[in-house]
């Protein structure tokens, strides 16, 4: 079993900066591949960004890639989804997610992950 608590999601501007905190536990980041989606009222849940167990392999969803960067920090147990360069449309509820392997598909499908945070809301104004 893996528990996650997001933080660090709130209110910003269009062009501002979030970053949002996933502390995982009952695995080890080195042992689980780590994601970011995130899910926009009346729209399906969408991959934001992963980060491989070994975190020598990120992934971003084309929308993001340039303005978004993941993280891991281990001795935290901790990821990060740094967020620059906001606009409206990245206003979503944003889940931190987990898969433990083997992985049956790319780490970048959200069918791949097995464990979900709560989520937190962002939100940027135009």
């Amino acid at each position: 079993q893996v528990q996650l608590v997001e933080s660090g999601g709130g209110l910003v501007q269009a062009g501002g900066s979030l970053r949002l905190s996933c502390a995982a536990s009952g695995r080890t980041l080195n042992s689980i591949a780590m994601g970011w989606f995130r899910q926009a009222p009346g729209l399906e849940r969408e991959f934001v960004a992963s980060i491989s167990y070994s975190g020598g392999a990120t992934y971003y969803a084309n929308s993001v890639k340039g303005r978004f960067t993941i993280s891991g920090d281990n001795a935290k147990n901790t990821v990060f989804l740094q967020m620059n360069s906001l606009k409206s449309e990245d206003t979503a509820v944003y889940y931190c997610a987990a898969a433990v392997p083997p992985f049956r598909k790319p780490i970048y499908s959200l069918d791949v992950f097995d464990y979900w945070g709560q989520g937190t809301q962002v939100t940027v104004s135009s």
